[in-house]
């Protein structure tokens, strides 16, 4: 097995120190959001966006002038992205069913998906407005059924984004808040005078907002770990280096920290690769953060074979995973861990995160390992429960129960069993002991 590393990023330790500082300033932060609620708010606010109005909840008034400003084409434009975002979303709630099923004569078990009752929803915007994240999460929450969706962005050029509240408005929020970084989730979660906390939190950010979400996790629910963008491309000479380099770049010019990995098996695809993303970087309006992004976190790796870059592809796990190989639905038949795959050179992954429909708010930092991303699943709670509707079944299922508890050295659970077996079966089990084997 070779594998080659023509680019590699920072080092691990560096990456390390990074993530450090940002954990110290984000725990300082959400205590200072929890003693002091709205006042720390607005000096956050204030200091990291200058931005401190009067109430940062829009009125419906406000949230009306401000879709005004969008010209019917930008509208209808939000309107047919954020469409098809929610039919595929509702395509997969209707792929979960409550279950209920009789296991044995008069024993009935079920579940049932239950909305969660309070979500609050990120949407980045302080670079450039996410409009899209908006679909991914209010939307989406809307389809699964939650009664209570906050959405909080932060001001894009010192005011409300027009295109980014449309969206929230569009999608179901019932409360939006100019609001941005750690102040956002921090008070969404945490709750302040003014914002009732929710349940859960939902989003991507930049480094600070995930680990803040990190932080607040246990407090309240958390969709995922969803931090700065990663990308993999998997390719191999199907496709050139400038179809490459403008994937990788892409994805690169989200932030400075955005990991960006080539991997293929052609050592002639990965050069030129490198010279086509050089040559981008000289009229790419976004190249200075693309640039920092490349040089910091890009990676180029060369493999022998199909199956070791499908090996190093599981390791990475990366958020996005571009396939360009003459053999793309191998890779979507044996990959396991990844955020989103995009199969063919026909998509990519701006199809993912605009307007294709699948949600872009997907695991990163090896979260794929473990998670997938945002989905209307994960607005809902599958809830179990039991019902046991005959003296017979009371009496059968009581004495296994019984006996089991007694296994294990708990009395007072065996005795929630013998105290049925004793009423619905009319047997006399002795205090304290098992039930005796019919």
């Amino acid at each position: 097995m070779t594998i080659e590393y023509l680019k590699t990023s920072k080092p691990a330790i560096e990456r390390a120190d990074d993530d450090a500082k940002t954990r110290a300033a984000v725990e300082t932060t959400l205590s200072d959001i929890e003693k002091r609620g709205d006042a720390a708010v607005r000096e956050l606010s204030q200091k990291f966006d200058q931005y401190s109005p009067e109430s940062f909840r829009l009125t419906h008034a406000e949230i009306e002038a401000l879709i005004a400003e969008l010209t019917p084409q930008e509208l209808a434009d939000i309107k047919f992205a954020q469409e098809q975002v929610i039919k595929f979303a509702k395509a997969q709630r209707a792929s979960m069913q409550d279950v209920e099923v009789e296991t044995m004569p008069g024993v009935i078990l079920g579940h049932k998906n239950i909305p969660v009752q309070s979500v609050g929803c990120y949407v980045p915007g302080g670079k450039f407005p996410m409009v899209a994240s908006a679909h991914m999460s209010v939307a989406t929450a809307k389809v699964a059924g939650v009664p209570r969706i906050v959405a909080c962005t932060p001001p894009w050029q010192g005011k409300p984004n027009p295109a980014v509240i449309a969206a929230m408005h569009l999608g179901g929020a019932h409360e939006i808040y100019v609001l941005g970084g750690i102040q956002a989730v921090g008070a969404m979660a945490l709750g302040t005078q003014s914002i009732e906390p929710v349940h859960m939190l939902v989003g991507p950010g930049n480094a600070f907002v995930a680990e803040a979400k990190r932080q607040l996790f246990g407090r309240v629910g958390i969709d995922l770990f969803a931090g700065p963008t990663e990308t993999m491309v998997i390719a191999d000479e199907t496709v050139d280096g400038e179809l490459c380099a403008t994937d990788l770049l892409g994805q690169a010019e989200h932030g400075y920290n955005s990991p960006a990995v080539l991997l293929t098996n052609s050592r002639k695809l990965a050069e030129d690769t490198m010279a086509e993303i050089e040559r981008l970087l000289t009229i790419l309006p976004t190249a200075d953060t693309a640039r920092a992004s490349w040089e910091n976190y890009g990676e180029v790796i060369v493999c022998d074979s199909y199956d070791e870059m499908l090996t190093v592809a599981d390791d990475i796990a990366s958020e996005h995973v571009q396939v360009m190989t003459d053999r793309d639905d191998w890779f979507l038949e044996h990959m396991t861990c990844y955020g989103a795959l995009f199969l063919g050179a026909r998509t990519n992954v701006a199809n993912g995160d605009k307007v294709i429909g699948t949600n872009h708010t997907l695991p990163t930092k090896k979260a794929g390992r473990y998670t997938g991303g945002l989905w209307v699943g994960k607005f809902l709670k599958t809830h179990s429960y039991q019902r046991v509707l005959t003296d017979e079944a009371a009496t059968m299922i009581g004495a296994y129960g019984s006996r089991l508890c007694m296994l294990e050295g708990f009395v007072g659970h065996a005795e929630q069993c013998n105290v049925r077996v004793r009423r619905y079966g009319g047997v006399d089990v002795p205090y304290g002991e098992g039930a005796a084997a019919s």
